[in-house]
């Protein structure tokens, strides 16, 4: 067009350059309108607005207001679709205050009068940053004044209602809605059951489904996969599958993520005959399983313990074209360990690395807790210190797998070793890795060594919970040291926490010795005062 002569109609130009802009080459389009200027050719507001909103697009509002000040010097009056695409710009840049502070003023001199694009711009930019409050005011103040709200406003309020957990008010403000002569879209309505499932409103998120079909609105796969699979997480897969059926009748061409969260609800209720039904009428209807479809039931026979028929889809993946990802791995280590078979899961982790697949802090936890589950801690010693020395980052949760094995096998110089490095490593202690070394030394016999760590959790700022008294008053039991017993007994139910299971079994088998020391018989009167 600019090769033309004489140049065709800005007007011509500016449809090109809208059409560069909504497929989001704002660069390119920011490119031709420098030529425009190179050349001669005399621009108008509309060249200058997709100019500025291209600006506004790569976060460079700050260029936009620059231009805006150009807008004046060529004599061009800014409309309101300058002062949206600048509003929209700030709100991008997640400057929503300063876009509330220019709608404002220019609502207050009246200079551009607000459209309801502007509204709803700042309604999206409140809602964003969680004023959802503040949206509700400026939306009572449209259905006041002149400009009304439309269907955009409305569900992007009730899609931020739905977020903060105000589902009720949400649904109420359909209603008003509706009232005042707006129909819902499939926005609102997917908005409104998504809403519902995540608190587990499933009859109210049916209800919505339905009245959704039967005003003509067709939900999008989107919609239906989201109410499926908040149904088969709530264990529901059933019900779940009814919605999948009633898709399939709408002729809603399903995708592999709805299958799969069905496939997984049923693979959560352990029904994993079901789960493959659903998984071959998937391959039946001509969807095609992904890794996460595989991985999912995959995950379902280790859980029960399914190991051949878990390997059997394992190896059947890569002659999918699918490739297994650490996931998928770690899956498999963990049925592995599960049952027993170190040896093939030990294998199978270096065809993990073979495959160049590196593993993840998670492997690796699943690689130390099965090794020491089946008593080999060397092994899972060895491959902790191939980890440091490969720069591997080891979180807290890796080093109580290790300590706590060492606890058991009553390695306590070791476990004490690897607690201390913790803090040089800059990793927080917490309760739960004081109960474990609590529970290590009375295990072992070491009670002064659980009253030391004890006093000094406390003097650390990690206050002793529930578990942790429970622990230390049973090693102090079993080792009949019953006066220390009641001392910490007396303690936690002054801090309002009770015997746990065990503890109740051990003062039970006490009972029933003969021969009752005194102090015994004073700690069976805390649990037993009516005997």
């Amino acid at each position: 067009m600019t090769q033309m002569r004489p140049f065709p109609p800005i007007s011509q130009i500016t449809k090109a350059l809208g059409c560069i802009t909504r497929m989001g080459n704002y660069v390119t389009a920011l490119s031709h309108f420098d030529k425009l200027l190179l050349l001669g050719i005399e621009v108008d507001l509309y060249p200058l607005n997709i100019v500025i909103n291209c600006y506004c697009h790569q976060n460079r509002v700050d260029f936009g207001f620059s231009l805006l000040g150009g807008l004046f010097k060529r004599g061009y009056t800014p409309n309101v679709v300058t002062f949206n695409t600048l509003i929209n710009g700030l709100i991008i840049e997640d400057r929503t205050a300063e876009a509330m502070e220019l709608f404002k003023k220019l609502a207050r001199n009246r200079d551009i009068e607000p459209n309801v694009v502007m509204y709803g711009t700042i309604i999206n930019g409140l809602c964003k940053m969680g004023h959802t409050i503040t949206a509700v005011r400026l939306l009572r103040i449209m259905e006041e004044g002149s400009c009304k709200p439309d269907i955009v406003v409305y569900s992007t309020i009730i899609n931020s209602l739905c977020k903060d957990g105000k589902v009720d008010d949400a649904v109420r403000l359909l209603l008003e809605m509706k009232d005042r002569g707006i129909l819902a879209d499939v926005i609102t309505y997917t908005s409104l059951i998504h809403g519902l499932c995540n608190f587990g409103k499933w009859k109210e998120a049916k209800r919505m489904l339905r009245e959704m079909l039967n005003a003509g609105i067709y939900p999008n796969v989107h919609s239906f996969s989201m109410l499926v699979d908040a149904l088969s997480k709530e264990g529901k897969a059933k019900e779940a599958e009814e919605v999948l059926e009633v898709m399939i009748e709408r002729g809603v061409d399903l995708d592999v993520v709805t299958y799969s969260s069905l496939m997984d609800g049923y693979c959560l209720q352990g029904q994993m005959d079901e789960a493959v039904r659903v998984f071959n009428k998937m391959a039946d209807k001509g969807v095609q399983p992904d890794i996460f479809s595989y991985t999912i039931l995959i995950n379902g026979y280790c859980k029960k313990m399914k190991m051949d028929e878990a390997m059997q889809l394992f190896r059947e993946m890569p002659q999918r074209g699918l490739k297994p990802t650490v996931e998928t791995f770690s899956t498999m280590l963990q049925g592995l360990f599960r049952i027993g078979r170190c040896a093939q899961a030990h294998h199978l982790f270096n065809e993990m690395q073979a495959a160049g697949i590196i593993p993840s802090t998670l492997t690796f936890g699943i690689l130390l807790d099965g090794l020491c589950k089946n008593g080999n801690i060397a092994l899972a010693l060895s491959l902790f210190k191939t980890m440091e020395r490969n720069g591997y980052d080891i979180d807290v949760v890796t080093y109580s797998i290790l300590i706590d094995a060492l606890c058991k096998a009553k390695k306590m110089d070791h476990a004490r070793d690897l607690f201390n490095k913790l803090s040089s490593h800059g990793l927080h202690l917490d309760v739960r890795m004081y109960n474990i070394m609590i529970g290590g030394f009375c295990y072992t016999g070491l009670l002064n060594e659980a009253k030391e760590f004890f006093v000094e959790m406390e003097r650390k700022g990690y206050f002793p919970d529930a578990c942790t008294y429970n622990v230390i008053i049973r090693g102090f039991l079993a080792r009949k040291k019953y006066s220390e017993a009641l001392v910490l007994l007396k303690e936690m139910v002054a801090k309002g926490f009770s015997a746990d299971a065990s503890t109740v079994s051990s003062i039970v088998n006490l009972k029933s010795t003969k021969g009752q020391d005194p102090a015994l018989q004073e700690v069976i009167k805390w649990f037993m005062p009516n005997d």
